[in-house]
């Protein structure tokens, strides 16, 4: 009788691995979703884009209506942080009101565009 159970563990422990190996997914890479392309930005277009930011960042000086607070010089900054700063100001991770309404009047081509522009510029 102490057989009967000791074949049914053996048997369910050879059919383990193998339920296992059955269990793993295995990769599709036609399935894979493509990695998104990252946006070219138009300096051309960020140029003109640009005439909203030249009122508070193009004024050397320039403080907004707290005194204790400069607005930071954007120009000849890289597009990678210019990028990333809008799209978190969009997002509403960065806080601050003026720029949280700018950054949602930007497309993400538009964020690229004005980016490749503002990095140019001295």
């Amino acid at each position: 009788m102490r057989s009967q159970p000791l074949a049914a563990c053996f048997a369910l422990a050879l059919a383990l691995p193998i339920g296992a190996a059955n269990a793993i997914p295995q990769s599709d890479s036609a399935a894979a979703p493509a990695p998104a392309t990252p946006l070219v930005g138009k300096p051309d277009t960020g140029r003109t884009l640009a005439y909203t930011c030249q009122g508070c960042h193009g004024i050397t000086g320039y403080k907004n209506a707290y005194p204790s607070y400069r607005v930071p010089k954007i120009g000849g900054q890289s597009a990678e942080y210019l990028t990333q700063a809008l799209t978190e100001y969009r997002e509403g991770k960065r806080k601050h009101p003026t720029m949280q309404a700018q950054s949602m009047s930007f497309s993400t081509q538009e964020i690229a565009d004005l980016a490749a522009y503002l990095s140019t510029v001295k």
